[in-house]
């Protein structure tokens, strides 16, 4: 079965530039990663997109794919060129008179000239010596292609970190590899987590796998940057005489101390116990304090709260802007 063009695999004009070119590659990638989608063509999609992603995302690749389409440099020497590329017949016997067939010995279709790729021609009549262009040299010491996984975690295991298994789709034909993977304490939405040596397979070993971490939020927490929020509701008596409560944190719970008078949106600090930063230490946890006003009274506390607002206290709205 004959080669797809590439521009038409990624779905882009041959012109299209190279942020075009791997934006259609992220949104294939995405759409057929056999760990997202298990249709039974999906690996065979996905392998397809990224091989087109891997020519045309190279410039010099997709120069010489632009001129001589699938078969590379070797359409230049009576090849056929696959895809949508440009296809080139070009018979050595004609140029030194043999004609078809005559004085050139050379290989069958798409062997070259007396088994000399392109590269080694042009080398050998700059007077170099066949087989070790620079091109030729770039290309075997290349490193694979780094490649993209997206990971969604609970909010606690961000903020803590964890191990979690991935199955990895073949690179070339080869089996299915499962890993474990690290993910540090403190990794955020967004945040990539560098696995070297499990990207795209290249002729100077695989390039390097980046975790794409997303976050789920959470049921009380929030987080700003390495510090942790938390709202905590408090009675209209706790906020007037003080008291000890406990409230969460990522850590468990523990035992925190209200300050006569507290009012509402008061921030009490527990420092150290926020999320671990990038230099070692960690953020610091903020308890947001809420009074909750008592919705169903007995007769008796609804006596004790007109006397205590029949005795004078402070005017709780004195100083404000519009008094």
């Amino acid at each position: 079965m004959a080669k797809r063009d590439y521009y038409d695999v990624l779905g882009v004009k041959r012109d299209a530039t190279a942020a075009q070119i791997k934006s259609a590659y992220r949104r294939l990638a995405r759409k057929y990663h056999p760990d997202a989608n298990k249709a039974a063509d999906a690996t065979e999609k996905f392998t397809e997109a990224t091989e087109a992603y891997e020519v045309l995302s190279d410039p010099q690749k997709r120069q010489t794919y632009d001129q001589f389409g699938h078969a590379g440099p070797a359409a230049a020497f009576g090849g056929r060129g696959g895809g949508g590329g440009q296809r080139v017949h070009f018979d050595f016997g004609d140029l030194f008179g043999g004609g078809a067939g005559g004085g050139v010995r050379g290989g069958g279709a798409g062997s070259g000239f007396m088994g000399m790729s392109l590269d080694d021609i042009l080398q050998a009549l700059r007077g170099g010596r066949p087989g070790r262009t620079k091109r030729s040299r770039r290309s075997a010491s290349r490193r694979g292609a780094d490649a993209e996984k997206h990971l969604t975690l609970e909010f606690m295991s961000a903020v803590r970190g964890t191990t979690v298994r991935l199955q990895m789709a073949a690179d070339s034909g080869g089996g299915a590899e499962t890993i474990d993977v690290k993910i540090p304490p403190g990794v955020r939405e967004g945040s990539k987590v560098r696995i070297r040596g499990k990207g795209h397979a290249g002729r100077a070993g695989a390039g390097d796998l980046y975790i794409i971490t997303h976050v789920r939020p959470h049921e009380y927490f929030r987080r700003e940057g390495d510090d942790i929020h938390v709202t905590v509701p408090i009675s209209l008596s706790e906020a007037a005489l003080g008291a000890r409560i406990d409230v969460p944190t990522v850590d468990g719970m523990t035992s925190v101390k209200v300050p006569p008078g507290t009012g509402s949106s008061r921030r009490l600090r527990l420092r150290g116990k926020g999320v671990a930063g990038k230099g070692g230490g960690r953020g610091d946890q903020y308890v947001v304090i809420e009074i909750a006003a008592p919705a169903d009274l007995t007769d008796r506390q609804k006596q004790l709260l007109e006397e205590l607002g029949a005795t004078p206290l402070p005017d709780p709205r004195e100083g404000c802007p519009w008094t």
